[in-house]
């Protein structure tokens, strides 16, 4: 009879070929404890079956004990016998059919039985565990003495086992065939399988060097940056990337900066894309941007190479200014104009014309306080970076943009860049900085604070043509006769900072002549280092005869004598007609 240890210690498989055996209805749906203690209710039931197998397993002790002195030899004489007769043996089968007869279990082992048991002792290492015939089973039951336990085990399963032969008992070798519990023990019995099943991760990608960005760096105030995308206009935004504050001290970065390197994704904890490697600084190799001479220490001079706005793209605004008001390399010039002059299609002129004869230069565009649908025309129109900030935006937006720019600027100037910066306007930009600037107690006419134009003056005092190196020119606007006392002061101030002045009058706007210039008030402080001396004297003859005009009469003669010559030295050379 079973001991309810030795039950327990019995696999789920096990447990159900015994109750198979025993003929427990529904054994398959049963847990492993239901299925034990239906096992042990049977043996109590029928006592009588199970006790003649057990009786009768001690006598072919002696005879297990001659067969395993037996030679290998002896052994291998009947291999195929054996096979035959051979099967997956169950412990459990020592629970016998109600129908078997005490006349089978004691029918005595023959020589063919021998092989039987010496093929069960050979193939013992199949086996996974055998809990039947343990040291605690024979003490609990006492039925056998603990002698040469493992002939015991082979030889009473050979006996009690034998006349059910022909019984399908291989068959449950596999766990996974029939039986609707059948994956609880395919658990149990691979339970390295399961490991690796809960370990198994995909494999990771690594997108490290895969992705370069560009961007203009912005330095908090906790010595950290952020690598700022111009398709926000520099401001805050998902396409910043993260500078470490070492990073920015190994290469030595200011604010402006332009950055390009590689960027890898956040990791768990990261807010931002970090910079990995850093490839490019405003177009230079590292290593030699560290040597640079910062911004406020370069030698500004007077501009001597002239921006050629008559030639390819040209039109008669931008030969008007080439010959009156030429523009040079670090021209910081002033267009003062009237409400609906057409300063911004004079502007959209100059910086294709610009981009167009001048790849070398970078051009910005900055749009202060501005309409959004010029801001949309002046991107569609204009092959140069345009930063815009319209009205509907706050104050403290337009100052952060600009001073972004101002910033970019000088870096690239630093690295020998020459840049173009056209603002429009500087009117609008020194009111938002007005409004920015916290109250000093000391308010000029109009409302404008003291303090409030000082960082204006900076934006545009930062245009200098630099001696051996490269060329900030800074073309702004300026609003007049707006009916704002305002706007009148900030002109007053700004009216002898700039070394390049184009007035645009109402007058000859509303004529529909344009552009409307004025050509007597308008010109270039040392004209004659960007002119050769030929088209000097042409000039100044052509600034007497028109000196007796007025405004209107004189651009109304200059149109019509542009328009019939191709470019401006057939101007000159037709003027002796």
């Amino acid at each position: 009879m079973f001991d309810i240890s030795v039950l327990k210690e019995m696999k789920l498989p096990e447990l159900q070929e015994i109750a198979k055996i025993a003929k427990i209805n529904k054994y398959r749906n049963l847990k492993k404890d239901e299925l034990v203690y239906q096992i042990l209710d049977y043996q109590a039931a029928n006592p009588e079956v199970v006790k003649p197998a057990l009786q009768e397993t001690p006598q072919p002790e002696e005879k297990a004990k001659r067969a395993r002195i037996k030679p290998v030899k002896e052994e291998s004489e009947q291999p195929a016998q054996a096979e035959k007769k051979t099967f997956t043996p169950k412990l459990h089968k020592k629970v016998a059919e109600t129908e078997l007869k005490e006349e089978v279990v004691e029918k005595p082992t023959t020589e063919a039985s021998e092989p039987k048991r010496e093929n069960f002792v050979s193939k013992k290492k199949e086996f996974v565990k055998k809990p039947h015939f343990t040291k605690e089973s024979n003490q609990n039951t006492k039925i056998r003495p603990a002698q040469n336990k493992e002939v015991e085990e082979t030889a009473s399963v050979a006996e009690v086992a034998e006349p059910i032969t022909e019984a399908p008992v291989a068959k449950p070798q596999n766990p996974n065939q029939g039986g609707a519990n059948q994956n609880t023990p395919n658990q149990n019995q691979n339970p390295s399988q399961k490991h690796k099943k809960q370990n198994f991760r995909e494999p990771e990608y690594e997108f490290d060097g895969i992705i370069e960005s560009e961007g203009v760096l912005e330095m908090m105030p906790d010595g950290y940056g952020f690598l700022r995308s111009s398709d926000y206009n520099y401001l805050a935004s998902p396409d910043d990337i993260y500078l470490s504050t070492s990073q920015i001290r190994l290469f030595g970065l200011k604010t402006g900066d332009t950055v390009k390197g590689v960027v890898r994704p956040p990791k768990e904890g990261e807010k931002y894309f970090p910079l990995v490697k850093v490839l490019k600084i405003n177009g230079h190799d590292p290593q030699v941007v560290r040597d640079r001479i910062s911004f406020e220490h370069l030698t500004p001079v007077f501009p001597t190479e002239k921006f050629r706005l008559a030639e390819r793209q040209s039109t008669i605004s931008t030969r008007v200014i080439d010959l009156f008001s030429p523009i040079g390399k670090g021209q910081r010039g002033m267009i003062v104009a009237q409400p609906k002059t057409g300063k911004t299609m004079l502007l959209k002129d100059i910086a294709n014309a610009i981009a167009a004869n001048h790849p070398e230069v970078y051009l910005i565009v900055l749009l202060i306080d501005e309409r959004p649908e010029e801001v949309t025309d002046m991107q569609r129109s204009v092959r140069g970076e345009v930063i815009a900030s319209t009205f509907d935006r706050e104050p403290q937006e337009h100052v952060k943009i600009a001073n972004i720019v101002l910033e970019k600027a000088k870096r690239l100037v630093e690295c020998g860049h020459d840049v173009v910066v056209l603002l429009d306007s500087i009117t609008r930009l020194a009111r938002a900085y007005n409004t920015v600037q916290p109250a000093s107690g000391k308010v000029l006419s109009g409302g404008v604070d003291a303090n409030a134009l000082q960082k204006p003056k900076r934006f545009f005092g930062a245009a200098r043509n630099v001696e051996n190196g490269g060329s900030l020119s800074i073309i702004a606007t300026a609003l007049t006769e707006t009916g704002s006392k305002m706007d009148e002061v900030i002109f007053e101030e700004f009216k002898g900072t700039g070394n390049m002045e184009l007035q645009l009058d109402r007058k000859i706007a509303n004529r529909r002549i344009f552009p409307a210039i004025d050509l007597t008030s308008s010109s270039t402080r040392r004209d004659d280092l960007l002119l050769d001396e030929n088209t000097i004297q042409r000039m100044w003859i052509m600034r007497k005869y028109l000196a007796d005009m007025n405004p209107v009469e004189a651009m109304d003669f200059i149109n019509d004598r542009f328009k019939k010559t191709r470019n401006n030295e057939e101007f000159l050379i037709s003027m002796n007609d």
